[in-house]
């Protein structure tokens, strides 16, 4: 028999901000939800509703020690928006590359011309060579 889908999917789990930061301090220890609750200005009880939406997705694994559940990071269903990522990196690679052309064709049509003229801005009375029937 086949493995029962998610609830949740990865990308679903992802979208909400408190659950990307949950993830974070989820990233390099296991925590329950008491412990985890107090990095957030939201109830237990909401915190809690979080974690279950990413352990529906696989992203965080739970793990019971004692009375307390601990909750941990499985940064492995991750490798599917990785990788789903990556098939578009293509896309940004050669719009950057098309800007950097366009950046670069800009400079050098556009270059400023040198010497102490180019500093002044060419349109005020200070550019003007001084006129001597003034003295």
């Amino acid at each position: 028999m086949s493995e029962a889908s998610p609830k949740h999917d990865v990308f679903q789990a992802i979208a909400d901000p408190t659950r990307r930061r949950l993830l974070l301090l989820l990233d390099d220890r296991e925590l329950p939800v008491t412990a985890i609750s107090g990095h957030f200005p939201i109830s237990r009880t909401a915190v809690s509703k979080h974690l279950r939406i990413l352990a529906d997705a696989g992203l965080v694994t739970e793990r019971k020690v004692g009375r307390e559940t601990r909750y941990r990071l499985d940064p492995d269903p991750l490798l599917e928006l990785k990788r789903w990522l990556s098939y578009y990196d293509r896309y940004w690679d050669n719009k950057l590359a098309a800007l950097q052309r366009f950046v670069e064709a800009d400079k050098t049509e556009e270059a400023p011309p040198s010497g102490p003229r180019a500093l002044s801005s060419g349109s005020g009375a200070a550019d003007a060579p001084p006129d001597s029937s003034n003295r």
